[in-house]
Formats: structure tokens, sequence, C-alpha cells
């Protein structure tokens, strides 16, 4: 389907070009086929009039749990080790196959609301959430998150689930969608796996040239428990193992030292900063300055809903922004708009290995519509500053995922409103919580 969007004002992230006003964007298929402020030659299958709108490319989740929808808000108030295994874990262990696509669907349908058009997922039962994703219309990056709690010398690749679950989730659903689903190998952190598990997924991302996901140095307690046990950081520890061979992403990188900013960059890891779930759980804020200076790529994630209570990718840009200025600033100055946008947008879909987040020619039609005729965006001096500062999810008025229009005006086209509803709370949440 040919699509011409009309009077668009561009927020491009193309550093050439950033913004462009009454501009044309021509979409053919699942990539953007021109980009100006000419009107192309030929016809369209539809002309979408964005006078009153700004398109800007789709945001772009790169740490997620998806399915911990269905916990928004359980157990808050806790610090992030006392919440897992008080609350997390033990709920966790109630999940099936339908609670997890019930979670996802949920946790999908409020992305897809608010502007996201690519995730990075790590969770469990990863299969029910590919055909999940796949049904939405999104793009994700998909991982089981490697665990392996037993004794090292005990281990193999049959006593741990999760390298079977490796194998099947790549011969299954890598390339999916003509690409729409990408695998990446992971682990789920240094705490809760050991060296043997290390070797195995760090050679099956090697064998399969996948990407790495995994929780790196989200608490000081983490970080240094590590050093104590190993002499060595989580990320220094893990790249004596392969783990970072071939680049990836590590979530939360908030008590990087000893050298693994510079390591990080050398192996093309980018760090997926959590602004609001750090703060919920009291684990800090990730020095973005340092992580900058030292060639690290920076992306933003929202991690789960369970622990930040939204996937608002909006709200994340607002506080990452705010917490480095207060944190850092001093220093540092300020970080631009520009920068923040960048982080949810292009930084997030190269360290997915995306051809997304700029709005140009070539790259896949991951395009989105806020209305700047809202009050909250109204007047507008500077349309970055507001996207970053003052825009919310309800301004969100269209979602373009690969060339297809999943969400327009409130209304959801590749999902059932009703009926994922009637499966979290008639199913899923009796199922974990034993109430209806």
């Amino acid at each position: 389907m040919s699509i011409l969007f009309a009077n668009a004002t561009v927020v491009t992230m193309d550093p050439a070009r950033p913004v462009l006003t009454d501009a044309f964007v021509a979409v053919e298929g699942t990539k953007i086929l021109s980009v100006g402020t000419a009107h192309p030659a030929g016809e369209f299958d539809r002309v979408v009039d964005c006078a009153g709108k700004v398109m800007m490319p789709g945001l772009v989740n790169a740490h997620t749990h998806v399915p911990m929808t269905l916990m928004r808000g359980y157990g808050g108030g806790c610090d992030l080790h006392t919440w897992l295994n008080k609350y997390i874990f033990p709920a966790e262990a109630r999940l099936d196959d339908r609670c997890v696509a019930a979670g996802a669907a949920l946790g999908l349908a409020e992305m897809i609301a608010t502007g996201t058009t690519c995730i990075a997922d790590m969770y469990m039962n990863t299969e029910t959430i590919a055909r999940t994703v796949l049904d939405a219309g999104i793009s994700a990056n998909l991982a089981c998150g490697a665990v392996y709690f037993g004794d090292p010398a005990d281990f193999s690749p049959e006593k741990c689930n999760d390298c079977g679950n490796h194998i099947r989730l790549y011969e299954n659903w890598h390339n999916a969608g003509d690409g729409q689903i990408l695998v990446d190998a992971s682990i789920h952190a240094e705490y809760t796996s050991c060296a043997p598990a290390w070797e195995w997924v760090a050679d099956f991302a090697q064998k399969h040239n996948l990407g790495m996901h995994v929780h790196v140095s989200e608490t000081q307690s983490e970080h240094e428990k590590c050093i104590e046990k190993y002499g060595k950081t989580p990320a220094a520890l893990l790249d004596q193992y392969g783990v970072w061979e071939n680049g990836g992403i590590a979530a939360h990188c908030v008590y990087l030292s000893g050298g693994d900013a510079e390591l990080f960059a050398r192996r093309g890891v980018t760090a997926v900063h959590n602004p609001v779930s750090n703060l919920k759980l009291m684990s800090g804020v990730a020095p973005l300055f340092f992580l900058r200076e030292c060639g690290m790529n920076v992306a933003l994630g929202t991690d789960g809903v369970a622990s930040n209570n939204s996937h608002n990718m909006f709200e994340e840009m607002k506080v990452a922004a705010l917490i480095q200025n207060y944190s850092f600033g001093e220093d540092h100055g300020q970080l631009s708009a520009a920068d923040i946008l960048a982080m949810a947008t292009v930084n997030g879909a190269r360290a997915l290995r995306r051809n997304a987040g700029v709005i140009a020619p070539g790259k896949i039609a991951d395009l989105i519509l806020v209305d700047f005729t809202a009050p909250n965006l109204f007047p507008c001096h500077d349309i970055m500053e507001n996207l970053v500062y003052s825009a919310a999810p309800s301004n969100v008025v269209m979602n373009m995922a690969r060339g297809k229009i999943i969400y327009e005006n409130g209304t959801f086209l590749t999902l059932d409103m009703d009926r994922i509803r009637a499966e979290v709370s008639n199913y899923a949440l009796p199922h974990i919580f034993g109430e209806k």
C-alpha cells in the first residue's frame, strides 16, 4: 500500500535537516519512499493531511518486560532485590502461556497508543510473546533472559531450560514477519546465572551473529557483590566469557566503574537508560554524560511496568532530561532536547540493528503523528522542546509500524481491546493473584 503524508511538520532526526515544515512523506510497502517539501509524483492509495500535527520517528523502547503489565504497581515501595524476591518472582512462578499472552497484548496496546513502534523485550514464555507481537504489528527484538541457579559444576544445556528456549526461539522466530521479529541472545544478569551459562549463551550468540541483552550494574549492591565475589565488575566479568563479542544492549548501567564504559564502547554495547524504574526502585541514576563521553551509544527504555507503572516513553524522555540536568548539569550543562529525542529513536534503532529511527528515504516506515493543536502543546516555540518536556501519550493520534497504520485517532487496528481486557480480568489476574 502507498500512503502520502502531506502538510506535515517533520522531526526527521536527520542531522542534515532536522525539522521540515509543509513537507511530504511518501511510504510504499514497509519503507519510506521520499521526504521533502515538493509534492512527489505518482498516485497514492491514501493521502493523510497532517496539518496541525508533527511527524516523528516511532519511539524505540529498548528495554521492556512486556507481560509484567499484569503486575502494574504490585509490590510498590521496595528496593529492587526485595521487590524481586518477595513479590515478583513468586507472582511470575504462577504465569502460564495464556497469562503471558494477555499481559503481552495489554502491554503492546499501551505502547502502540503511546507512540512506540519497536521494542527490545526480555522475558519468559518468549514464543508466546512473539506470536502476540506478530499480530500487533510493531517490531521487536526478543530474548528469553537465561537464568541458572544450579551448581555451576552440574551445568549442562539439558539442565538449563533457557538453553533450549534460546534454540527454539531462534529457530522458530528469528526474522519472522520479514524481519519484524529479531532474536537476541540474553543472560538475565550476572547474579542470576553462572560462568558455564555465560559461556553457552555467548557461544550461541557468536554462532548465529546475535546481539546480547543483559541487565548490568542496576544497583550498587549488585555491582559491589560481583566485585567481591569475582574480583571484577559485572561488565568485565561477562566480557571474560565472550558475552559482549557481538555487542548488544546493557540495561541500566547505573554503577559502571573501572573502565566498564570504555569496554562497552569498544564492544559496541549500548547502555539502555531506564530512569523512571531506577528512581522508583531507588537504584540510582545512570551517568549519561560520562557514558557518552566514553563513546557509548545511549538509548531509553521503560523496564517492566511492575517497576515503572507505565510504558510511557514521553515520560522517560522528560525524566531522563530532568534527572541528568539536576544530577550532573552543574559540570556538563544540559542535555539538549535533540539528544534526548535521539536516545528514544535513532539511538535505540541503532542498538537493535534496525534500519529505522530516522525519517529518510529507504528507512523502515516507523512513524507517529503528534497533535500539536492540543492545549499542552500550544503555543510552540521549539518543536523538540515541546516533544521532550510537554508532550503526553494522549497527543499521539497515529502509529504507523513498518508502513502499516496500526493505531489511529484512538482506534486499535490490529488488537481487540475488549478481548484483551476480558482475558486479563477473567483469566490472568485470578490465575496469578487469586482474585477477580
